[in-house]
């Protein structure tokens, strides 16, 4: 099985009945988070225990990325049935960002953390992170696996090393925050998703970080202007196969 799970989609703050940035990417038994906003750590219990998590990548410390990492630290330490430390690839910055929130527990002795950008073997999956455009320390993502790969520019501003992360992408995940013409150098709009997904290749696109209150339809209308493939507006508990 192969597959990515929506757990949040909203950027800054999420929604009534929505949770922020976050997804749970499952291929061939292996079980990796990819960020975990505000309200994230719910959803994702939905689809399995703490202790059945393999990894953790978190793109930045933007709590609407990171805050349920805290969360999750607690119910792995507190919840049993932990077995060593969960591999943590993070920018720097998250770990003092988070650890901030709990004075009392040491993320340390649940996390093992490793450093983005760079590039590891998690898994199944070679991971490349590359430094995109946002207002603080950013990596976004590349997950490759046999047959499969999975891109995530997290919640960042377009940049060349987007067009090499998403490069013949079977998905390309894409923060696209704004609608209409780009003015933030910083934050990725729908239509440069769509004109990003186009340059690179990829095979589909899920557009999600969407600003609370904005139509979820408009965004896919203004990627779909550059890009001919198949365009997913992300939702809470979708589950896209791959």
């Amino acid at each position: 099985m192969r597959e990515l799970t929506v757990l949040g989609t909203c950027g800054a703050w999420p929604e009534a009945g929505r949770a922020a940035s976050g997804f749970l990417l499952e291929a061939d038994g292996f079980r990796l988070v990819l960020d975990l906003g505000y309200a994230t750590l719910p959803r994702l219990l939905e689809r399995c225990a703490p202790s059945e998590l393999d990894a953790v990548v978190i793109t930045h410390e933007h709590p609407d990325h990171c805050a349920d990492l805290s969360a999750l630290c607690r119910a792995l330490l507190f919840g049993g049935e932990r077995a060593g430390r969960v591999p943590l690839y993070c920018t720097p910055g998250v770990l003092g960002r988070v650890q901030a929130m709990e004075p009392t527990e040491a993320l340390r002795d649940v996390f093992d953390p490793h450093e983005l950008p760079g590039s590891h073997e998690v898994g199944p999956f070679r991971l490349d992170g590359r430094v995109l455009p946002h207002h603080v320390p950013h990596a976004g993502v590349r997950l490759t696996a046999p047959g499969l790969t999975v891109a995530y520019s997290g919640d960042a501003g377009p940049g060349q090393a987007l067009g090499e992360l998403a490069a013949g992408a079977d998905l390309l995940i894409a923060g696209a925050t704004l609608q209409g013409p780009a003015t933030d150098p910083y934050l990725l709009s729908a239509a440069q998703a769509g004109q990003w997904a186009a340059r690179a290749g990829a095979e589909r696109l899920l557009l999600t970080h969407f600003w609370p209150g904005d139509s979820r339809r408009r965004s896919v209308a203004e990627a779909s202007a550059a890009y001919d493939g198949e365009i997913l507006a992300a939702e809470e508990g979708t589950v896209v196969s791959l």
